[in-house]
């Protein structure tokens, strides 16, 4: 077990961020709960895989809905808390620990201030390894976990508890409840023993996190360009550098989905690049080019800072490195394209590895 104080804090935060794919919520907003809930209930208990008992009882906690909405919609820190006791009283027993659904701004810190909350510690883990848009898109989904019984908390203390007939349905069924409740609510789901975490689960997520956004601390407090070290570390590829020149948001479905546009500078000049994204980026192309996407990652650093920019947080003038990351190998699997490849989300071509599409785009 491993105490998790403010400064381990502040480097998840920015490493979430970058894993985040430009979505999981915004960064600001979950360094703030868990910093709060530092304060309130002291450092938090952090658990490898390998110190979790088989028969401990953990579930998933998590925001879900368009990001763009919690710039306005802030939370009040009771909703997932609300969630796991619904979920609690459901199962009738209590939870041993509580773990992040992905590795976003907002979802990996979320989980941190429910479990001080509940008084329990946070499994270094979680089910993506990165963000991804909708509920199903977990590995436990992969190793058919159910979702359900799930439930849905928002800022009101209204609990909608769901039981769908699969991880797909109860995506569905939460996303229009987030929809009905003001575009985002907060989750307690995919309850298992701690022996299907173990096998079913991406491990060392959050402490992953806290080695990205060190590596960016330490290289901006020696005054070194923190790109080329991160692009080492994550196994990464610069893909494009510009300038953003046109950017569109629009809230739809529950999801904020657009498109980002840049002029590109540097060794870049006179080229093109845009992104695609439903909350996390999808896609990044230049002209007709492929460069990058799902279920690989894609993340846009600040140019001068390597600090991550997300979807919401664009805007026009900033100049970003786009850089795309190998995702975990359970994502390239067949089941792992089927349900978070290109095509599943209306693209028509198949899914080639981002290192593969550097090498053959030259």
């Amino acid at each position: 077990m491993r105490k998790i104080g403010k400064r381990e804090v502040e480097d998840m935060a920015v490493g979430a961020a970058v894993l985040a794919s430009g979505g999981g919520g915004d960064p600001y907003i979950g360094k703030l709960m868990a910093l709060q809930a530092i304060d309130e209930y002291g450092p938090f208990d952090m658990i490898t895989l390998d110190e979790l008992d088989d028969d401990a009882w953990v579930c998933g906690s998590h925001m879900l809905g368009a990001p763009t909405v919690l710039v306005e919609k802030v939370p009040n820190g009771r909703e997932g808390v609300g969630a796991v006791d619904a979920l609690e009283e459901r199962f009738g027993r209590k939870f041993d620990a509580i773990m992040p659904l992905e590795a976003g701004g907002l979802n990996s810190l979320l989980p941190f201030q429910v479990a001080a909350a509940k008084g329990v510690p946070i499994v270094d883990c979680d089910g993506m390894g990165r963000a991804f848009p909708e509920l199903q898109h977990v590995t436990w989904s992969l190793f058919d976990i159910p979702a359900c019984p799930a439930v849905v908390c928002d800022e009101k203390g209204d609990v909608v508890t769901i039981d769908a007939v699969d991880n797909a349905w109860a995506e569905r069924l939460a996303r229009n409840v987030a929809i009905t409740t003001g575009g985002s609510v907060f989750m307690a789901d995919y309850a298992m023993t701690g022996a299907d975490v173990k096998r079913c689960s991406i491990p060392g997520t959050s402490t992953y996190c806290e080695v990205i956004g060190r590596t960016i601390r330490e290289c901006q407090e020696k005054n070194v360009d923190p790109v080329p070290e991160i692009l080492e570390f994550l196994g990464a590829y610069e893909l494009f550098r510009g300038k953003l020149d046109d950017v569109s948001r629009r809230t739809e479905g529950g999801f904020a989905r657009g498109y980002a546009h840049f002029q590109g500078i540097d060794a870049y000049h006179g080229k093109e690049c845009e992104l695609r994204f439903q909350n996390e980026h999808l896609l990044c192309k230049s002209g007709d080019q492929i460069l990058c996407s799902t279920p690989d990652l894609i993340a846009v650093l600040d140019i001068e800072t390597a600090l991550p920019i997300t979807t919401e947080g664009m805007k026009y003038g900033a100049r970003g490195v786009v850089i795309g990351i190998p995702v975990h190998k359970h994502w390239r699997s067949e089941r792992g394209l089927k349900i978070a490849g290109p095509r599943y989300f209306g693209y028509d071509f198949d899914y080639v590895p981002v290192e593969e599409r550097v090498k053959n785009n030259g």
